[in-house]
C-alpha cells in the first residue's frame, strides 16, 4: 500500500478515535450504571454510544470495509478490510472516575494492521501510526525509551495478578524482581507509556483483538517489540507484551517466553 493511501488511513483512525472517546467522555464522571458482560467485564451506556459513532463514521466513508467492536460484534465478515474498534479500552478505570482510558482504533487486511490509533481524551493525549510511516504522539514523532537494563526499567501491567496463569504470575514477579519499579493501572495508556519512552515494559495476561490491534503498530512503529507470551509478533493475540527495543530479550527471558525472530 502506497505511503499516500497510509496517510489516509492514519488520519480516519484518528479521526474515529477522536470521535467516538470524545462521545464517551461525556459520560465520563457521571455515575453511570454498570452492567457485566458474559466474560465478566463491564460495560456501560457509555461504550455502546462511542461504538455506535464509531460505526456510523466508518461505513459513512468507507463502506464497502468491515467492522469489528467489542460492543456490537461483526460486520460484513467479508470485506477484504477491516475496522477495529474498542470504545473504552480500560471501562474498568472509566466507572471508576480514573483518566487512564482511552479509544483504540485500528485498520487491518487480515492479520496485518494498516493504521492504529489510541486517544486519551480525559487526559488529551493522541497517539496514531501507520505501516512504515512512524509513531505520532500528540502531533510529534515519538520513539520508546533507550533503557538497557532491567535495573532502570519502569515495568507496567494492567493487573499483577496476571489472571489465573501460575507461569504468567511468576514470570511477572521474576521481572519484578529485576526492575527499577513496577505500576499498575495499565490497559491502553501503558501502551502509550512504552511507546513514547516513559515506561520501558507493558504485560497483559489476557487480550482481545480490539485490545491489541491498535496498540501493536503504536509500538512496533515507535522502534518497540510486541508479541504474545509465545514469543510471536502478532497483533491478534490472546495475551501480550510491549517492550522497547533494548530490553526484548532480557524481558522475555525473565518472563520465560521464547525469544521468537
Amino acid at each position: 500500500m502506497s505511503t499516500s493511501q497510509i496517510d489516509v488511513l492514519m488520519e480516519a483512525a484518528e479521526s474515529v478515535a477522536r470521535l467516538a472517546g470524545a462521545r464517551a467522555l461525556g459520560f465520563f464522571g457521571r455515575g453511570l450504571a454498570v452492567e457485566t458482560k458474559g466474560d465478566g467485564s463491564p460495560v456501560t451506556e457509555a461504550d455502546r454510544v462511542a461504538e455506535a459513532a464509531a460505526h456510523e463514521w466508518i461505513f459513512a466513508r468507507f463502506g464497502s470495509d468491515g467492522f469489528e467492536g467489542e460492543e456490537h460484534g461483526v460486520r460484513r465478515p467479508g470485506a477484504a478490510r477491516r475496522w477495529i474498534v474498542d470504545p473504552i479500552d480500560g471501562t474498568r478505570s472509566f466507572v471508576r472516575g480514573v483518566p487512564l482510558w482511552g479509544t483504540l482504533v485500528a485498520v487491518a487486511e487480515g492479520a496485518h494492521v494498516l493504521a492504529g490509533a489510541a486517544f486519551f481524551p480525559a487526559v488529551n493525549e493522541l497517539v496514531v501510526a501507520g505501516d512504515g510511516a512512524g509513531c505520532w504522539w500528540n502531533g510529534g514523532r515519538c520513539r520508546v525509551s533507550p533503557v538497557s537494563t532491567l535495573a532502570q526499567a519502569t515495568v507496567l501491567a494492567t493487573d499483577e495478578r496476571m489472571g489465573r496463569s501460575a507461569r504468567k504470575r511468576e514470570g511477572w514477579q521474576r521481572l519484578v524482581s529485576q526492575a527499577a519499579m513496577s505500576r499498575t493501572w495499565g490497559d491502553c495508556y501503558g501502551y502509550l507509556l512504552v511507546a513514547t519512552g516513559r515506561a520501558e515494559v507493558m504485560a497483559d495476561p489476557a487480550m482481545h483483538a480490539w485490545d491489541t490491534a491498535a496498540v501493536a503498530p503504536i509500538v512496533t512503529e515507535a522502534g518497540g517489540v510486541f508479541t504474545d507470551w509465545r514469543g510471536m509478533h502478532t497483533a491478534f493475540g490472546r495475551d501480550a507484551i510491549a517492550t522497547n527495543a533494548a530490553l526484548a530479550d532480557p524481558v522475555r527471558a525473565a518472563l520465560g517466553i521464547p525469544v521468537v525472530d
